[in-house]
């Protein structure tokens, strides 16, 4: 089955409006995006939302919203309580509050600063009931009475279209509204708001059964078209949910997608084929040094060093200069983020390592949350053990630097035999004797509630990677979100990202896939797959992904088996790298930042409210039908240079040295020329970040 576009969209370069020349008044126009996770994290939608509302705030000033249901503790620690400056909002929320329902306006405190409104589900969960008869009355929806996430999520879309209509009265017929939303916890919203004078966009980030239908094991791309939608959803008891999606899907007049796999998915899960897909971006930071990517990896690939030398204390024969660091990341899907198949693919990586005698160690984590009742005591003895280490040579090494430097001062060479004296060898016997460990290094850093079935540690128990002496891939599982403040692994998610070498994400399900964006955007190579949007649009936007340090695994044309083998073979040839060629291949991997920079994909947005408005109110609003976003069939050259991708780079032998490579000049690699080609090719005319003063709103802090 061909990946069918919604729209001809081949091109980031000079992808621009076709009404450029006619942009949107923002000044006579309200916008309202609508999320469950504005303000609170739960998943990826977070992310979306909170990186675009910078350039979003951007052009529109404060006749930009946000809107999503209010949590005290979220309101405390990431709002700044304040008064609507627009008259309407104030009114249409005093009409809510006079009515028992309570709403909240303030500044969300992220990058744009934008605009909040929150509605207290709780204060208006006693309209429940007759809100349950509005939508059976508007659409023939029944929701049941033990779903509590529908029930609140009709409480939200109910307080939301009533907001809109208040807005809409005393609004008349100017300003007019556009209110865009994301996902089905936010579409009985949509459905309720159709009533009143808005224009309305949808987003499917991931359809609601495609999520489910996946995480069953399914082979669900080469069915799509063999699936009984009604019946899957009624077995897997979400009909009343599958029904609030597709009816907001049908009810707006735009729908949208993230990436054209979840296009072709929504075309038969939803039966509606978006208007145009949106790919989700990231607020890029340029740092002011060219390559502080570079040191920011060094860095805490140190920190990470140290991790590893206080988890493995008593195994530590391998050498840590020649230890590589790979990992995936993200919810707890087994299947869906493709942890089973990296499991599998290390395993087989880690038979290639021993039988070519590779003196490569790969250490893989694993950072998936999961039930655990505490850390593993073995791992937190192993940090430890290596601080005390640490202390120990720290106090020899200042005696020894005394000694030495009082010898020196009266012009002489000490004796190295006597520098040294029997207490001090004492102690770095006993700290030696403090290292001496009789089990293998813990494979999971927390106790697991529940160990026996875990299916990450169930399949590490099949293939027998138990960290032992012989293995050159040694796994360790993190179950639990990374912080600074941890006292095992004290990192943020960012830093250890920097630190690693590798981000495998062999997704089956993946309908964008932020993981892999924030590598590229970190200057981190990365693994994905044909199933995610984020591979897909690499797919489309470079013609030689793996020579930038984006590898995509076919999970769609093969077989499980045949994805699995591929896997190992991008592994194990990133394993033959060199230093100096994985140096070349994050600065080409950094370069790819601009792709995913939020100043460049917000414009698809942009040309999704300018055609919302067009067919909401067609006589204010004109649009061609047929018009798209201009392109010029753009595809991302292959650097000029020879690649430093497996295909094209591989020595003879199995290992090509560090040592080597030092003097290795046989690549003609000028790295500033080619980063200035790959800057021109990306280069758009149109910069979302930089819009013109004459076409901003005067936003409070302007006015001063």
């Amino acid at each position: 089955m061909s990946l069918s576009r919604s729209l001809s969209m081949t091109s980031l370069s000079g992808v621009l409006p076709a009404w450029e020349d006619d942009e949107l008044p923002v000044e006579d126009l309200l916008l309202f995006e609508v999320a469950w996770e504005v303000t609170n994290k739960v998943g990826g939608i977070y992310t979306v939302i909170q990186t675009k509302a910078k350039i979003t705030a951007d052009e529109w000033g404060d006749n930009y919203y946000m809107m999503g249901p209010y949590f005290e503790h979220n309101f405390k620690t990431q709002v700044e309580s304040c008064e609507p400056l627009n008259p309407a909002i104030r009114k249409a929320m005093d009409a809510l509050i006079h009515n028992g329902c309570q709403v909240y306006f303030g500044r969300w405190l992220i990058e744009g600063s934008p605009n909040v409104i929150l509605f207290d589900i709780g204060s208006a969960a006693w309209n429940l009931d007759r809100w349950k008869g509005d939508l059976w009355q508007t659409c023939q929806i029944g929701l049941p009475y033990h779903d509590r996430e529908a029930n609140d999520s009709l409480i939200l879309g109910s307080l939301i279209a009533w907001f809109f209509k208040e807005l809409t009265d005393h609004l008349g017929d100017k300003p007019n509204v556009i209110g865009h939303f994301h996902e089905w916890q936010a579409g009985s919203g949509l459905i309720l708001s159709r009533a009143h004078k808005i224009a309305t966009v949808f987003t499917t980030h991931a359809t609601l059964l495609g999520r489910y239908i996946c995480a069953g094991n399914a082979d669900f791309y080469n069915n799509l078209d063999k699936f009984n939608i009604d019946q899957e959803a009624g077995d897997r008891q979400i009909y009343h949910r599958y029904c609030l999606e597709r009816a907001a899907v049908h009810c707006a007049h735009v729908f949208t997608t993230v990436s054209q796999i979840t296009a072709v998915e929504a075309n038969h899960m939803v039966h509606r084929k978006p208007d145009i897909v949106t790919p989700n971006g990231l607020n890029v930071k340029k740092f002011s040094a060219m390559h502080e990517f570079q040191n920011l990896h060094s860095i805490n690939k140190t920190r990470i060093q140290e991790f590893v030398r206080g988890h493995f204390y008593g195994h530590l024969d391998f050498n840590l200069d020649k230890t590589l660091f790979f990992f995936i990341a993200g919810r707890y899907e087994f299947s869906n983020k493709g942890a089973d198949i990296f499991l599998e693919s290390l395993s087989r990586l880690n038979y290639l390592l021993r039988v070519h005698r590779n003196d490569v160690t790969v250490v893989a984590f694993f950072i998936m949350p999961a039930k655990t009742n505490n850390f593993n005591v073995e791992s937190l003895k192993g940090q430890a053990v290596r601080k005390q280490l640490w202390d120990t040579a720290h106090t020899v090494k200042e005696k020894f630097g005394k000694k030495l430097y009082d010898a020196l001062l009266k012009g002489q060479i000490p004796d190295m035999n006597s520098i040294l004296d029997r207490d001090d060898f004492t102690i770095m016997k006993r700290a030696i004797y403090a290292t001496q460990r009789h089990s293998l290094p813990p494979v999971t850093t927390h106790n697991m509630l529940d160990d026996p079935s875990d299916p990450i540690l169930s399949t590490v128990r099949r293939i027998g990677l138990f960290n032992s002496r012989d293995d050159r891939v040694k796994i360790i599982f993190h179950p639990e979100f990374l912080s600074s403040t941890s006292p095992l692994l004290p990192m943020d998610y960012e830093d250890f990202v920097r630190g690693c070498n590798l981000g495998v994400f062999p997704s089956y399900y993946e309908p964008w896939g932020y993981t892999p964006g924030e590598c590229t955007v970190m200057g981190i190579p990365s693994v994905t797959t044909n199933l995610s949007g984020f591979g897909c649009f690499m797919e489309e936007h470079i013609s030689d992904p793996a020579a930038y340090g984006i590898y995509i695994v076919d999970r769609r044309f093969r077989s499980a088996e045949e994805s699995c083998n591929q896997l190992t073979q991008f592994m194990f040839s990133f394993c033959q790298q060199s230093r100096r060629q994985r140096i070349i291949q994050r600065n080409r991997t950094e370069r790819l930042s601009d792709l995913l920079d939020w100043r460049y994909l917000g414009r698809f947005y942009i040309h999704a409210r300018h055609l919302a408005l067009s067919r909401a109110f067609p006589d204010k609003f004109k649009m061609d039908p047929m018009a798209t976003l201009k392109t010029q069939g753009f595809r991302y050259p292959r650097p000029y240079s020879v690649p430093p991708s497996p295909s094209a780079s591989l020595h003879s032998t199995p290992h090509h040295s560090d040592v080597e490579d030092d003097d290795d000049d046989d690549e003609p690699y000028d790295e500033d020329e080619e980063a200035e080609r790959d800057r021109l090719n990306i280069k758009a005319p149109f910069v979302l970040g930089d819009v013109p003063e004459g076409k901003k709103k005067q936003r409070g802090e302007s006015k001063n």
